[in-house]
């Protein structure tokens, strides 16, 4: 009877493990392109002894071979190698008449050999761009294999969008733009870059679940940071985390104007859950004037999106005390610059380009002396494009973040912060940057900017 009993269980063992090697389903037939259309460019896509081989040319846009199947919630397993340039896999793409001509569009796994080493983060290709750099999780970039075969793994089941390299998570984002489409193998345009003409981008092995999601996807791994997107919403590890909105996409709760006791009549609005601020010809206050929070705050992470319109200036306040300015203009804190450096003159006042994009404004520029990351890039997305701003407060190290990447560091209340600040425009505010909390303000400079998921985690 015990010889039948455990007969039965490995037997069911058996079934079970072979009912869920059978989830996964081939997406290439290791003999044709079948199923597969070239979508946008003329790279040529061909099968070499089951390989998905495509081939770089000159004078050719984007290139994408995407399934004709559309597909929701699924985990995609590959394996891919390339040479120079880079390349990526769309998922959930999306390509239609209405968005610039059928340009495909959408996730796309990054596969990047180059010193950037940006493999397996997520892009929003033509559409948002960056949305999970790698930065966000330097450690998984040493799993990579430049030259090699690597193995991948897309597990995208409702918003949560998870991407692994050999077997290491990489990704993890929270979004909720796309919710169904494309899969794609991309070769990238290389304009007329003869010496990558020729280059090869090979995939294999490519494999979808559809069914049983819960069974398969990898367990929620809490050290690898998570990134939402979800506009005026936080994800559920943000709460879990501590996070709060500090703006609730749909009223003026828990803001006012800085030198008024409630929220500006006149210059401010609310639009399709944008926080917006109005264009007034680039007067400073010269409209419904700065707004700030009710409450004050001390050691904090804050999230602020912003998107600005060509030319405009504004900016992110910190360490705001009530009525410090008691004459015209914005109130005084440190600043977050928010700038059109190309269009706005702004940009080229200050002091080595302390008055640009991200620089803690008038004292340290970003990607200056106390820059502080393996990217010695700033990495904006455009005006008119959404960008995220991020600000570390803890005692009194401060460091700014744009799109993810550190741009700015310092520390106050040091011998060094005090001649920073005495040869400076601030030198006239006693104490300025030094006070132990304050009031997170939004800046009216006059030009048209929104802002959406600003969101803080108090870290006292």
């Amino acid at each position: 009877m015990k010889k039948i009993i455990i007969y039965l269980l490995i037997n069911c063992v058996v079934i079970a493990s072979y009912a869920q090697k059978n989830d996964f389903v081939p997406l290439f037939n290791g003999k044709d392109l079948s199923g597969w259309k070239v979508k946008n460019g003329k790279a040529p896509y061909t099968v070499e002894d089951g390989v998905i081989v495509g081939t770089c040319v000159t004078e050719t846009p984007n290139s994408f071979l995407c399934t004709e199947k559309e597909y929701g919630d699924f985990i995609l397993t590959f394996e891919a190698k390339f040479e120079k340039g880079n390349s990526g896999v769309m998922f959930r793409a999306q390509s239609n008449a209405e968005y610039k001509d059928g340009r495909v569009h959408g996730y796309q796994m990054e596969l990047d050999p180059s010193k950037r080493a940006w493999t397996g983060g997520i892009y929003d290709e033509a559409r948002r761009g960056w949305l999970y750099c790698m930065e966000y999780n330097q450690e998984a970039k040493k799993t990579f294999k430049p030259g090699d075969w690597n193995s991948y793994r897309i597990e995208a089941i409702g918003n949560s969008l998870r991407t692994f390299v050999n077997g290491v998570v990489f990704a993890n984002l929270i979004d909720d733009v796309d919710s169904k489409g494309y899969i794609g193998l991309q070769v990238h345009s290389i304009g007329n870059n003869e010496s990558l003409a020729g280059q090869k981008n090979m995939f294999r092995n490519i494999q979808i679940c559809t069914i049983n999601l819960n069974e398969h996807k990898t367990p929620e791994n809490p050290n690898i940071k998570q990134v939402s997107y979800l506009k005026n919403k936080l994800s559920d590890n943000e709460k879990s985390e501590g996070w709060k909105l500090l703006w609730d996409g749909q009223t003026t709760k828990g803001w006012r104007g800085a030198k008024l006791e409630s929220f500006p009549d006149k210059g401010w609005h609310v639009e399709d859950g944008d926080l917006v601020v109005e264009n007034a010809n680039g007067a400073e206050s010269g409209n419904g004037g700065d707004i700030i929070t009710v409450e004050r705050y001390k050691n904090f992470i804050l999230e602020v999106d912003f998107n600005f319109t060509k030319g405009a200036n504004s900016g992110i306040k910190y360490f705001v005390q009530d009525n410090l300015n008691k004459g015209e203009g914005s109130e005084i804190g440190c600043e977050y610059q928010i700038l059109d450096d190309d269009k706005h003159p702004d940009a080229k006042l200050g002091k080595e380009g302390n008055r640009t994009l991200a620089s803690l404004y008038d004292l340290i520029p970003a990607n200056g002396t106390n820059f502080n990351s393996n990217m010695k890039v700033k990495m904006f997305k455009g005006t008119d494009s959404w960008n995220r701003a991020r600000i570390e407060v803890n005692g009194n190290r401060v460091a700014h973040y744009l799109n993810g990447i550190k741009v700015v560091e310092y520390e106050r209340n040091t011998k060094i912060w005090e001649t920073l600040v005495n040869s400076s425009k601030y030198q006239k505010w006693e104490n300025f940057g030094n006070f132990e909390e304050g009031h997170i303000l939004l800046q009216d400079h006059g030009n048209e900017v929104r802002f959406h998921n600003i969101k803080i985690k108090p870290l006292d």
